[in-house]
Protein backbone atom coordinates (compact mmCIF):
# COMPACT_ATOMS: atom_id res chain seq x y z
CA UNK A 1 0.00 0.00 0.00
CA UNK A 2 1.76 2.94 -1.24
CA UNK A 3 -0.01 5.68 1.00
CA UNK A 4 0.74 3.45 3.76
CA UNK A 5 3.92 5.03 5.10
CA UNK A 6 2.16 8.65 5.32
CA UNK A 7 -1.24 7.52 7.10
CA UNK A 8 0.72 5.95 9.95
CA UNK A 9 2.66 9.23 10.09
CA UNK A 10 -1.01 10.88 10.49
CA UNK A 11 -1.48 8.77 12.81
CA UNK A 12 1.47 9.22 14.73
CA UNK A 13 1.52 12.68 14.75
CA UNK A 14 -1.22 14.86 14.14
CA UNK A 15 -3.78 12.05 15.80
CA UNK A 16 -1.24 11.45 18.76
CA UNK A 17 -1.93 7.97 18.84
CA UNK A 18 -0.13 5.49 21.21
CA UNK A 19 2.21 2.97 19.99
CA UNK A 20 0.04 0.06 20.54
CA UNK A 21 -2.61 1.63 18.69
CA UNK A 22 -0.27 2.13 15.73
CA UNK A 23 0.51 -1.28 15.12
CA UNK A 24 -2.51 -2.15 14.91
CA UNK A 25 -3.76 -0.11 12.55
CA UNK A 26 -0.73 -0.96 10.56
CA UNK A 27 -1.46 -4.73 10.94
CA UNK A 28 -5.12 -4.44 9.64
CA UNK A 29 -4.12 -2.75 6.89
CA UNK A 30 -1.13 -4.96 5.52
CA UNK A 31 -3.66 -8.15 6.43
CA UNK A 32 -5.74 -6.03 3.65
CA UNK A 33 -3.45 -5.55 1.50
CA UNK A 34 -2.58 -9.54 1.11
CA UNK A 35 -6.03 -9.79 0.73
CA UNK A 36 -6.07 -7.05 -2.41
CA UNK A 37 -2.92 -9.07 -3.44
CA UNK A 38 -4.75 -12.85 -3.98
CA UNK A 39 -7.73 -10.79 -5.09
CA UNK A 40 -5.72 -9.53 -8.01
CA UNK A 41 -6.16 -6.03 -6.78
CA UNK A 42 -3.11 -4.81 -7.26
CA UNK A 43 -3.40 -0.89 -6.19
CA UNK A 44 -5.15 0.18 -3.25
CA UNK A 45 -7.20 3.22 -4.70
CA UNK A 46 -8.80 0.65 -7.61
CA UNK A 47 -10.97 -1.01 -4.69
CA UNK A 48 -14.47 -0.88 -5.10
CA UNK A 49 -17.47 -1.16 -2.25
CA UNK A 50 -17.51 -5.14 -3.49
CA UNK A 51 -14.22 -5.70 -3.09
CA UNK A 52 -14.32 -4.42 1.00
CA UNK A 53 -17.53 -6.84 1.37
CA UNK A 54 -15.70 -9.66 -0.11
CA UNK A 55 -13.02 -9.35 1.91
CA UNK A 56 -15.93 -8.95 5.60
CA UNK A 57 -17.10 -12.08 4.06
CA UNK A 58 -13.72 -13.95 3.60
CA UNK A 59 -12.86 -12.68 7.79
CA UNK A 60 -16.27 -14.30 8.75
CA UNK A 61 -15.36 -17.51 6.57
CA UNK A 62 -12.24 -17.63 8.85
CA UNK A 63 -13.72 -17.45 11.54
CA UNK A 64 -12.45 -13.88 13.19
CA UNK A 65 -14.88 -13.08 15.80
CA UNK A 66 -17.18 -10.18 15.38
CA UNK A 67 -15.48 -7.48 17.11
CA UNK A 68 -11.97 -8.17 15.57
CA UNK A 69 -13.62 -7.58 12.21
CA UNK A 70 -15.26 -4.50 13.17
CA UNK A 71 -11.67 -3.37 14.54
CA UNK A 72 -10.34 -4.20 11.44
CA UNK A 73 -12.92 -2.21 8.72
CA UNK A 74 -12.58 0.27 11.14
CA UNK A 75 -8.82 0.68 10.24
CA UNK A 76 -9.46 0.50 6.55
CA UNK A 77 -12.12 3.20 6.85
CA UNK A 78 -9.75 4.96 8.76
CA UNK A 79 -7.25 5.17 5.82
CA UNK A 80 -9.89 5.45 2.90
CA UNK A 81 -11.51 8.63 4.73
CA UNK A 82 -7.59 9.92 4.80
CA UNK A 83 -7.07 9.56 0.90
CA UNK A 84 -10.52 11.37 0.72
CA UNK A 85 -8.91 14.04 3.04
CA UNK A 86 -5.82 14.40 1.48
CA UNK A 87 -7.72 14.27 -2.64
CA UNK A 88 -6.02 10.63 -3.31
CA UNK A 89 -9.57 9.55 -4.16
CA UNK A 90 -12.88 11.11 -4.97
CA UNK A 91 -15.10 8.77 -3.30
CA UNK A 92 -14.40 6.45 -0.08
CA UNK A 93 -15.52 2.83 -1.04
CA UNK A 94 -15.82 1.72 2.20
CA UNK A 95 -18.38 4.81 3.30
CA UNK A 96 -21.58 2.43 2.58
CA UNK A 97 -20.90 -0.84 4.34
CA UNK A 98 -22.40 -2.07 7.07
CA UNK A 99 -21.61 -4.46 9.88
CA UNK A 100 -23.60 -6.28 12.14
CA UNK A 101 -23.84 -5.29 15.78
CA UNK A 102 -21.55 -6.65 18.35
CA UNK A 103 -23.15 -8.36 21.16
CA UNK A 104 -22.64 -6.33 23.84
CA UNK A 105 -20.79 -8.28 27.15
CA UNK A 106 -20.44 -6.67 30.49
CA UNK A 107 -17.75 -6.08 32.02
CA UNK A 108 -17.05 -8.63 34.92
CA UNK A 109 -16.02 -7.24 38.28
CA UNK A 110 -14.44 -8.26 41.38
CA UNK A 111 -16.72 -7.87 44.09
CA UNK A 112 -16.05 -5.47 47.19
CA UNK A 113 -15.51 -8.18 49.86
CA UNK A 114 -12.86 -10.51 47.25
CA UNK A 115 -10.90 -6.88 47.42
CA UNK A 116 -11.22 -6.16 50.80
CA UNK A 117 -9.85 -10.36 51.86
CA UNK A 118 -7.55 -9.98 48.99
CA UNK A 119 -6.10 -6.74 50.09
CA UNK A 120 -6.60 -7.05 54.02
CA UNK A 121 -6.23 -10.56 54.63
CA UNK A 122 -4.01 -12.41 52.02
CA UNK A 123 -0.40 -12.44 53.48
CA UNK A 124 1.69 -11.32 50.75
CA UNK A 125 5.04 -12.10 51.35
CA UNK A 126 7.28 -9.60 53.75
CA UNK A 127 9.75 -9.24 50.60
CA UNK A 128 10.18 -6.50 48.09
CA UNK A 129 8.22 -8.67 45.49
CA UNK A 130 5.65 -9.31 47.79
CA UNK A 131 5.13 -5.57 48.63
CA UNK A 132 5.64 -4.63 45.36
CA UNK A 133 2.90 -7.08 44.29
CA UNK A 134 0.34 -5.65 46.37
CA UNK A 135 1.17 -2.11 45.74
CA UNK A 136 0.08 -2.48 41.88
CA UNK A 137 -2.82 -4.56 42.81
CA UNK A 138 -3.65 -1.67 45.42
CA UNK A 139 -2.63 0.61 42.81
CA UNK A 140 -4.96 -0.91 39.74
CA UNK A 141 -8.07 -1.19 42.50
CA UNK A 142 -7.86 2.76 43.88
CA UNK A 143 -7.57 4.63 40.53
CA UNK A 144 -8.39 2.57 37.56
CA UNK A 145 -5.60 3.22 35.75
CA UNK A 146 -4.85 1.28 32.80
CA UNK A 147 -2.07 -1.68 32.47
CA UNK A 148 0.32 0.54 30.17
CA UNK A 149 -0.29 3.50 32.28
CA UNK A 150 0.41 1.48 35.39
CA UNK A 151 3.84 0.16 33.67
CA UNK A 152 4.81 3.82 32.33
CA UNK A 153 4.74 5.80 36.02
CA UNK A 154 7.56 7.25 37.14
CA UNK A 155 8.00 8.67 40.92
CA UNK A 156 7.37 12.17 39.37
CA UNK A 157 3.83 10.99 39.13
CA UNK A 158 2.60 10.89 42.81
CA UNK A 159 2.11 13.94 44.47
CA UNK A 160 1.50 11.60 47.87
CA UNK A 161 1.25 14.78 50.21
CA UNK A 162 -1.93 15.30 47.89
CA UNK A 163 -3.14 12.05 47.11
CA UNK A 164 -2.90 12.42 43.98
CA UNK A 165 -1.21 10.78 40.77
CA UNK A 166 -0.91 12.32 37.45
CA UNK A 167 -1.46 9.57 34.53
CA UNK A 168 -0.47 10.28 30.79
CA UNK A 169 -3.49 8.30 28.88
CA UNK A 170 -4.10 7.41 25.44
CA UNK A 171 -3.47 10.22 23.25
CA UNK A 172 -0.71 11.71 25.85
CA UNK A 173 -3.78 12.71 27.36
CA UNK A 174 -2.80 13.84 31.32
CA UNK A 175 -5.39 13.77 33.81
CA UNK A 176 -4.74 13.44 37.67
CA UNK A 177 -6.51 10.86 39.72
CA UNK A 178 -6.82 10.92 43.26
CA UNK A 179 -5.49 8.00 45.74
CA UNK A 180 -6.82 7.35 49.61
CA UNK A 181 -4.48 7.13 52.24
CA UNK A 182 -4.45 3.69 52.91
CA UNK A 183 -2.89 3.22 49.35
CA UNK A 184 -0.58 6.61 49.79
CA UNK A 185 0.40 4.38 52.78
CA UNK A 186 1.64 1.42 50.74
CA UNK A 187 3.05 3.66 48.04
CA UNK A 188 5.29 5.23 50.37
CA UNK A 189 5.95 1.91 52.39
CA UNK A 190 6.68 0.25 48.49
CA UNK A 191 9.00 2.91 47.72
CA UNK A 192 11.37 2.76 50.91
CA UNK A 193 11.18 -1.20 50.23
CA UNK A 194 12.58 -0.65 46.63
CA UNK A 195 14.86 2.18 47.31
CA UNK A 196 16.57 -0.11 50.25
CA UNK A 197 17.28 -2.84 47.20
CA UNK A 198 18.19 -0.90 44.17
CA UNK A 199 18.95 2.64 45.83
CA UNK A 200 17.09 6.41 44.29
CA UNK A 201 16.54 6.76 40.72
CA UNK A 202 14.11 9.11 39.52
CA UNK A 203 14.35 8.57 35.56
CA UNK A 204 13.66 4.85 36.20
CA UNK A 205 10.41 3.02 35.75
CA UNK A 206 8.04 3.43 39.00
CA UNK A 207 7.54 -0.56 39.05
CA UNK A 208 10.86 -2.37 39.17
CA UNK A 209 11.35 -5.90 38.30
CA UNK A 210 13.51 -8.61 41.25
CA UNK A 211 16.68 -7.49 39.25
CA UNK A 212 16.02 -3.95 39.20
CA UNK A 213 15.01 -3.49 35.72
CA UNK A 214 11.83 -1.92 34.54
CA UNK A 215 8.63 -3.99 34.87
CA UNK A 216 6.67 -4.94 31.77
CA UNK A 217 3.20 -5.91 30.44
CA UNK A 218 3.27 -9.32 30.87
CA UNK A 219 4.95 -9.24 34.47
CA UNK A 220 2.24 -7.08 35.85
CA UNK A 221 -0.76 -9.35 34.13
CA UNK A 222 0.82 -12.30 35.77
CA UNK A 223 0.73 -10.85 39.58
CA UNK A 224 -2.45 -9.22 39.20
CA UNK A 225 -4.05 -13.01 37.39
CA UNK A 226 -1.93 -14.94 40.27
CA UNK A 227 -3.47 -13.06 43.29
CA UNK A 228 -6.91 -12.46 41.58
CA UNK A 229 -7.02 -16.23 41.76
CA UNK A 230 -7.05 -16.50 45.41
CA UNK A 231 -10.42 -14.55 45.35
CA UNK A 232 -12.28 -14.51 42.54
CA UNK A 233 -13.77 -16.83 40.39
CA UNK A 234 -14.15 -15.02 37.04
CA UNK A 235 -12.38 -16.50 33.46
CA UNK A 236 -10.90 -13.35 33.04
CA UNK A 237 -8.12 -12.24 35.97
CA UNK A 238 -6.74 -9.51 34.38
CA UNK A 239 -5.75 -5.40 35.63
CA UNK A 240 -8.53 -4.42 32.86
CA UNK A 241 -10.92 -6.44 35.74
CA UNK A 242 -10.21 -4.49 38.44
CA UNK A 243 -10.17 -0.98 36.11
CA UNK A 244 -14.29 -2.48 35.76
CA UNK A 245 -14.12 -2.94 39.19
CA UNK A 246 -12.65 0.39 40.09
CA UNK A 247 -16.07 1.83 38.10
CA UNK A 248 -18.59 -0.69 38.65
CA UNK A 249 -18.33 0.45 42.62
CA UNK A 250 -17.86 3.67 42.27
CA UNK A 251 -21.35 4.12 40.56
CA UNK A 252 -22.63 1.12 42.91
CA UNK A 253 -21.83 3.64 45.63
CA UNK A 254 -23.18 7.09 43.85
CA UNK A 255 -20.77 8.47 41.78
CA UNK A 256 -21.46 10.86 38.75
CA UNK A 257 -20.62 9.45 35.26
CA UNK A 258 -19.36 12.09 34.50
CA UNK A 259 -17.07 12.13 37.02
CA UNK A 260 -15.79 8.54 36.56
CA UNK A 261 -15.77 9.31 32.86
CA UNK A 262 -12.96 11.74 34.09
CA UNK A 263 -11.75 9.11 36.11
CA UNK A 264 -10.93 6.64 33.74
CA UNK A 265 -9.52 9.01 31.18
CA UNK A 266 -12.32 8.18 28.82
CA UNK A 267 -12.88 10.85 25.87
CA UNK A 268 -16.93 10.52 25.68
CA UNK A 269 -19.45 9.16 28.20
CA UNK A 270 -19.96 6.14 25.38
CA UNK A 271 -17.48 3.96 27.25
CA UNK A 272 -18.70 4.75 30.48
CA UNK A 273 -22.10 4.16 30.10
CA UNK A 274 -21.75 0.29 29.90
CA UNK A 275 -21.01 0.24 33.34
CA UNK A 276 -24.58 1.61 34.10
CA UNK A 277 -25.76 -2.07 32.78
CA UNK A 278 -24.28 -3.53 36.28
CA UNK A 279 -26.12 -1.09 38.10
CA UNK A 280 -29.35 -1.56 36.92
CA UNK A 281 -28.63 -5.15 37.15
CA UNK A 282 -28.39 -4.68 40.92
CA UNK A 283 -30.98 -1.93 40.90
CA UNK A 284 -33.59 -4.78 39.73
CA UNK A 285 -32.63 -7.92 42.04
CA UNK A 286 -32.69 -5.40 45.33
CA UNK A 287 -36.86 -4.11 43.87
CA UNK A 288 -37.72 -7.92 43.22
CA UNK A 289 -36.43 -8.21 46.50
CA UNK A 290 -38.05 -5.09 48.44
CA UNK A 291 -41.07 -4.74 46.65
CA UNK A 292 -43.91 -6.82 47.51
CA UNK A 293 -45.74 -7.01 44.27
CA UNK A 294 -42.28 -7.66 42.39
Amino acid sequence: MQYLPSFIDYLRFEKRYSAHTIVAYEGDLKQFSGFLLESGVEDELLVTPKVIRNWVVWMHYQNLKPRSIHRKVASVKSYYKHLLREGVIEANPSSTLLLPKIPKNLPGFIKEKEMDFLLDQVPFEDSYEGIRDRTIIDLFYATGIRLSELVDLKDRNFDLKGGMIKVLGKRNKERLVPMNQSTVKGVLQYIRVRNEAFGEDRGRAFFLTASGKNVYNKLVYRVVNKNLRLVSTLAQKSPHILRHTFATILLNRGADLNVIKELLGHANLNATQIYTHNTFEKLSTIYKQAHPRA
